[in-house]
């Protein structure tokens, strides 16, 4: 049978503003996203019997609420090929840790099932279809280097220099649910103006979060003394920049054994376009 296998790549928020909170409760945000080259590994076979099939690193995660299963089903209207899928998980980003893992696995889902099912699909309207499954699933899907704004659905490609990240885990979960309604949390940041610089940005849901979280303000201080470091997304991922691979990997062998952490090289366009790309091409 026909077997898919594509990287779902972590992502990182070089910043986020949050501008203002609507009526509807929804934020108006700016954000600068960057796909890593690292992330999980689904790999897709189409299969006789018509059913959604996940395995793999899938413990404690309800079949329904898998947002692997919810992106498959969204797509069952469009398929042209008739058969039912077998989905394995790999995981290697952890969950809520702000570097997209679900919203990034959904992505890869629909992006994969597209091609496999021959739905046929734009990636505008993959893009809408994501939207519906969480805010950041679109930008997964369109694989670019973006400026986020709105909701996060407005996404403006955004050319921006190639670097290394150190990415660490420190082992908490962080409900964005949680930081989204707290009174506390910053709304009123002014929307960035032309041009503007990295060094005018922050991430307005840190300060919260090291309050609510400190093992995130021990991870930011500690990542602090190497590299410049910044949260990513609402946490509890922090991440330093590095200008090389081997500066960042010798900071990660000193990195507390408490905590997770990997090095990655952030990518202008994702790694499961590239992949998909070269299926495609010895497919023909």
């Amino acid at each position: 049978m026909t077997k898919l296998t594509l990287t779902a790549p972590a992502k990182l928020n070089l910043f986020l503003h949050i501008n203002n909170r609507r009526a509807d409760g929804y934020h108006e945000l700016e954000s600068l996203f960057t796909m890593l080259d690292f992330g999980d590994e689904l790999s897709f076979e189409l299969i006789e019997e018509d059913d959604i099939q996940i395995e793999g690193d899938v413990a404690g995660i309800n079949h329904e609420d898998n947002l692997i299963y919810k992106a498959a089903k969204a797509l069952l209207p469009h398929r042209t090929v008739k058969k039912g899928v077998n989905v394995h998980l790999t995981k290697h980003l952890p969950m809520g840790g702000g570097v997209g893992g679900g919203s990034s696995d959904a992505a890869t889902t629909l992006l994969a099932l597209n091609t496999l099912w021959e739905c046929n699909l734009t990636l505008q309207a993959l893009a809408k279809i994501g939207l519906q499954l969480g805010a950041d699933v679109p930008v997964f899907i369109h694989g670019k280097t973006a400026l986020a704004q709105g909701v996060g659905e407005v996404l403006t490609p955004f050319d921006y220099p190639e670097k290394w990240y150190l990415v660490v885990a420190p082992g908490v979960h962080v409900s964005t649910v949680k930081v989204f309604t707290d009174p506390d949390l910053p709304r009123s940041t002014a929307k960035l103006k032309t041009p503007w610089q990295m060094t005018d940005t922050r991430n307005d849901c840190e300060e919260l979060v090291k309050k609510l979280y400190p093992e995130v303000e021990k991870t930011l201080t500690w990542l602090l003394k190497y590299a410049p470091s910044r949260m990513t997304g609402t946490g509890s991922c922090c991440f330093a920049v590095f200008d090389d691979e081997q500066t960042a990997l010798r900071v990660l062998q000193q990195m507390p054994s408490s905590w997770q952490g990997f090095v990655a090289k952030s990518a202008s366009e994702s790694i499961t376009h590239k992949q998909l790309a070269t299926w495609l091409n010895k497919e023909k």
